[in-house]
């Protein structure tokens, strides 16, 4: 299925989609050799290169995660800063493919919950203003809000980028709310407020409450949408959601059933069903009908049946005539010639060795014995075996035969 190549990168974690859309502005983006163009359809098959680097589209989508993270004050939500000050994602998990995405911002001096994903398209619907996240802070303020004041800022107070309001303003309580580096000591001009909005723009609880002529001297993230901060996280620290907070996000932006759809969450295996005891032999089904069978297969089960069936000694094809006899291995064919020994005591006369008469016969002290032959032959073969002389060696003397006759 294709989709645009802003959304298909965004949800690879490559970038946001305002930043990709610079990117294929700019001509780093190609698709299959060539310059990219905004809202251009691409599929998993597509080949995109961002300054000349092979993008890997997975086929298969990479299961929802996010995380729950405190942030503290001092902190900047950004990945690279150039003053070399603490970001949000020094300390987070890494991921096989992707890269983690900050739901919203919050500004150096705020704390308290910042959610992160690693799917692009949760991300988006969580911080677009038609889906109404609404989010909840802890302010403590500087200053007096009477019920005047109150009034007008749940009316709507128009700023400078616009018309904003809160959804609801009510006296907090120091010790709901704790803060790691909150000061103690508090002044008795400062009060604690708990507001909601469902706006994310910039700084726009600070200046809400700047516009009554009050100052913000803390200011503390406490719940984003379903999902609240609670106590067991500690400042600078994530953990990641439980299956019901996901659950719970996904269908506040309406992704539950695509993202079961597609296998993005995980799921619980079904419990494998238990294997049923083995039947008795009493209690098995009898066959009713004969296995199939090769013709060659049935050929040699006849030649078999007529082999035992028939009687010692009769023609082969003599059907079920004559006495069965038992049948052993390695016995011997019926109709084979047997011999049997007699048990008379006497024992049988040794068979003499075969000899050709009509070759003569060495004369008595003439010739060449049989033993002078294997003398000669293990004379000769020690003198092979003896080692030729090394140069500069002579040759050892060798007393001459006399006994041989000399050559003329």
């Amino acid at each position: 299925m294709s989709e645009r190549i802003q959304k298909l990168l965004a949800t690879a974690g490559i970038a946001s989609r305002r930043a990709i859309e610079t990117m294929i502005a700019e001509g780093r983006v190609t698709v299959n050799g060539r310059p990219a163009e905004v809202g251009q359809r691409i599929d998993h098959n597509d080949h995109v290169r961002i300054d000349t680097r092979l993008i890997s589209l997975n086929r298969k989508p990479e299961p929802v995660r996010v995380l729950l993270y405190r942030k503290k004050t001092g902190e900047l939500v950004t990945r690279d800063d150039p003053e070399g000050r603490r970001t949000v994602f020094r300390k987070l998990p890494e991921l096989s493919t992707g890269r983690w995405i900050a739901i919203g911002r919050l500004d150096i001096n705020t704390s308290g919950l910042l959610l992160m994903t690693n799917d692009g398209e949760l991300a988006r619907r969580l911080m677009h203003p038609s889906f109404e996240m609404q989010r909840e802070y802890a302010v403590r303020v500087l200053g007096t809000i009477d019920a005047a004041a109150q009034a007008r800022l749940r009316a709507g107070v128009e700023l400078e980028d616009g018309f904003a309001k809160f959804e609801t303003i009510k006296p907090g309580d120091n010790n709901v709310v704790v803060d790691d580096e909150a000061d103690d000591a508090a002044s008795a001009a400062n009060s604690w407020w708990t507001v909601t909005v469902k706006q994310g723009r910039n700084r726009v609880v600070r200046r809400l409450f700047e516009s009554q002529n009050t100052q913000v001297s803390r200011l503390m993230r406490v719940s984003y949408g379903p999902i609240s901060l609670g106590r067991g996280i500690k400042a600078g620290t994530a953990r990641e959601a439980t299956p019901e907070e996901l659950q719970a996000l996904l269908e506040a932006v309406d992704l539950a059933e695509k993202k079961a759809a597609r296998g993005g969450t995980a799921k619980k295996k079904a419990p494998t069903a238990r294997r049923r005891p083995a039947a008795q032999a009493s209690e098995r089904p009898v066959p009713t009908h004969k296995p199939r069978r090769s013709p060659r297969a049935a050929a040699e089960a006849e030649r078999k049946r007529e082999f035992f069936d028939r009687g010692d000694g009769a023609p082969a094809g003599a059907g079920k005539g004559g006495p069965k006899r038992e049948f052993k291995p390695g016995a011997a064919k019926p109709g084979a010639k047997r011999e049997f020994r007699k048990d008379d005591g006497s024992a049988a006369p040794k068979r003499e060795p075969r000899r050709d008469d009509s070759r003569p016969k060495p004369a008595a002290g003439k010739g060449i014995t049989r033993g002078d032959s294997k003398k000669k032959s293990s004379a000769a073969s020690s003198e092979r075996a003896k080692p030729a002389p090394r140069r500069g060696e002579s040759k050892p003397y060798v007393k001459p035969d006399k006994s041989k006759p000399r050559r003329k």
